[in-house]
């Protein structure tokens, strides 16, 4: 039984960007699509009014907000197998509780309430961070979200998180039918930095063979498995961080790993994932590496 792909809905606009983002994404790995809202938001919000029917406010929102929620995903694609669910608990442990029997997870970039300066909602970050499923937070430019460009990226990371991240960039590519772009940042160490033109000659070229040389077995599965996906390798000195938003600029999509460390249950982020989701001009995945 395929595992179903969980959006979190609140009826804000960036949700339902969010929506639609999944709608495509489940029409193309051929997926049933699962709404999810935790209707206790309301609770933080603003006091409403209680109906003479004798449910509460808040419930009757939160129905109201996945019907209309499912109702556009019916219109995105008739195919797509939609179903509803509302959760009596915070956003937040609502949507970690279903990623475990979830092919992947979908937010917006932020949601209803929350300031409109901030650079990513407080519930988008906390799931991205702690999920044990890949969370795709949508944000971006329009050409970007809409998947008009052609290519994904990846970030190829430390050894422990870069397998998860690598296979699903790949598999997301392939079903798409665009090219997959590896990424791998390289810095040299600061005594190797100086005013020596013949040590930065010499030192400069040999980091880029070895990331090469790293990037190309990260790859070597993925490239087996996958024989007719276009890939391209690229390797760029700097901070990785830096590197990977200027490759997202025209991307789909931009993956990237993250280490989930048993009995850790703050934050689990690297500094990478973490510019990402506040800076990135396209598509946000995180996929989660046990180590």
């Amino acid at each position: 039984m395929e595992l179903p792909l969980v959006v979190g809905v609140d009826g804000s606009d960036s949700s339902l960007l969010a929506v639609d983002w999944a709608a495509d994404e489940a029409a193309r790995h051929g997926l049933p699509l699962r709404l999810v809202h935790a209707f206790r938001w309301e609770r933080y919000e603003r006091a409403l009014p209680q109906f003479t029917t004798g449910r509460r406010a808040g419930e009757v929102m939160a129905q109201n907000i996945v019907a209309s929620c499912a109702q556009r995903a019916g219109l995105r694609d008739p195919e797509v197998k939609v179903s509803e669910e509302v959760l009596p608990d915070d956003a937040v442990s609502a949507l970690l509780r279903t990623a475990p029997d979830a092919f992947a997870l979908v937010v917006g970039e932020r949601g209803r309430g929350e300031v409109s300066g901030l650079l990513l909602g407080s519930v988008s970050l906390a799931v991205a961070a702690r999920a044990a499923c890949p969370v795709v937070v949508v944000r971006g430019a329009p050409p970007n979200i809409r998947g008009s460009l052609g290519r994904i990226v990846v970030g190829v990371g430390d050894a422990a998180e870069r397998t998860g991240a690598v296979r699903f960039a790949a598999r997301e590519a392939q079903a798409r039918g665009c090219a997959l772009t590896a990424v791998r940042a390289w810095r040299r160490p600061a005594f190797e930095h100086g005013d020596s033109t013949t040590v930065a000659d010499v030192v400069g070229p040999a980091h880029d063979e070895r990331a090469s040389a790293e990037l190309e077995d990260a790859l070597r599965e993925v490239v087996r498995e996958h024989p007719d996906l276009s890939v391209h390798r690229h390797t760029a000195e700097g901070p990785a961080h830096r590197v990977l938003l200027d490759a997202a600029a025209d991307a789909d999509l931009v993956v990237v790993g993250a280490e989930r460390r048993h009995g850790h249950f703050g934050l689990q982020l690297g500094r990478a994932a973490h510019t990402l989701l506040h800076h990135s001009a396209c598509p946000v995945a995180v996929v989660p590496q046990r180590v």
